[in-house]
């Protein structure tokens, strides 16, 4: 029996999160464990006029992919691929891991190849969507492999997933829509602003967001939501910071991560568990060193860390910093590969200040 909420939640990916227009071409990518959700997508996606192209992989397939891959294979691109990013009007990537640990014992060399031959579709989504001409969103299905690395039953993750991305279940946009106005007055006041100074356990952080702007996450490009971001200036990020949470990236997890910035650039870098991998991230290129993102987290509905990154950079209370790419709508210049969110938890102690005036008090904002 489907879950009543699934269609819901497909309404709003749909209808408000991509908004699909008639004759649109909307290409869904996931793996097959989402196939509830995916079934509801298409569908809505054909009652709104839209033409859904589903690209559909097994859990197994990225895995083996690297197992048996030359390095030729690895850094090929499929022409499909590269026409639906150029061409396409809007993509849906649907997270639907069985085994999120399934690429943990890949080679680093292995990833970093399929990564820098995929940087130039990764560029061109973040291109066309900065001038409005592809539409994305990313969202989860709950399984069991999520709810095990949350340490939850299926039962208590669907509910958790679920009730995050529609807090109101009977009006899930109209509920969006009130978020977009809240965050709309911080970044208001925001706007202007130059110098942002971070304060937290072992943490002590200034950077710039001069001349940069905010963007208003509120469910448009992920599902769930509820932050603002903004690239910084490249080279005004001085101090140190420490993580609070596990850092996952290609399925490698991480502790205990700390990270020291000189006019922009890590530094210096330590973990307490796979310090090897952070250097190797640390050297995929040239703009992996510098911070693209800066974000504070304004979901207090989402209270606990999952081990998802979705859900996880969006703690009420918290701010992240994303190592690599920025997003160009905001001014942000820096070009990575990578794009690696990393928390930092403020609800027990710390404190964002902008220009001297607080903004940011133990997780909660200090704006009257």
């Amino acid at each position: 029996m489907l879950d009543p909420r699934i269609p819901k939640l497909a309404d709003l990916i749909v209808n408000y999160s991509i908004a699909v227009q008639p004759g649109e071409k909307v290409i869904i990518r996931s793996l097959t464990p989402a196939g509830p959700l995916l079934n509801e997508l298409y569908a809505q996606i054909t009652v709104a006029g839209g033409y859904p192209f589903l690209a559909l992989k097994f859990p197994e397939t990225a895995a083996r992919f690297f197992e048996v891959a030359t390095d030729e294979q690895l850094a090929h691109v499929s022409d499909v691929e590269k026409f639906a990013v150029d061409t396409f009007d809007a993509v849906i990537l649907v997270r639907g891991e069985d085994n999120t640990k399934a690429l943990a014992n890949i080679p680093p060399r292995k990833l970093l190849l399929a990564q820098q031959a995929e940087a130039p579709l990764m560029q061109t989504v973040m291109r066309r969507a900065a001038a409005g001409t592809m539409k994305w969103v990313s969202v989860l299905f709950p399984t069991n492999a999520y709810a095990q690395d949350a340490a939850m039953s299926l039962r208590e993750y669907e509910d958790f997933v679920y009730r995050a991305c529609m807090p109101d279940l009977e009006d899930p946009i109209g509920y969006w829509r009130g978020v977009e106005a809240q965050q709309a007055r911080i970044i208001d006041w925001l706007n202007g602003k130059k110098h942002v100074h971070l304060l937290g356990p072992d943490t002590d952080l200034h950077l710039s967001i001069a001349g940069r702007l905010f963007m208003n996450s509120c469910c448009q490009h992920n599902v769930p939501d509820g932050e603002i971001y903004t690239g910084p200036v490249e080279d005004s990020v001085n101090g140190h910071v420490s993580f609070s949470y596990p850092a996952i990236y290609n399925g490698h997890e991480l502790s205990g991560v700390r990270l020291w910035f000189e006019n922009g650039r890590v530094v210096r870098a330590e973990a307490d568990k796979n310090e090897q991998f952070l250097r190797a991230a640390l050297d995929t290129d040239a703009g992996a060193r510098f911070l693209g993102e800066f974000a504070i987290g304004t979901n207090y509905g989402i209270n606990r860390f999952t081990g998802q990154i979705l859900f996880d950079e969006k703690i009420g209370g918290s701010f992240h910093l994303a190592l690599g790419n920025s997003y160009p709508e905001t001014g942000g210049q820096n070009k990575s590969v990578i794009h690696w969110d990393l928390i930092c938890d403020l609800r027990s102690g710390g404190s964002i200040t902008v220009d001297g005036d607080l903004l940011y008090q133990d997780g909660k904002f200090m704006l009257e």
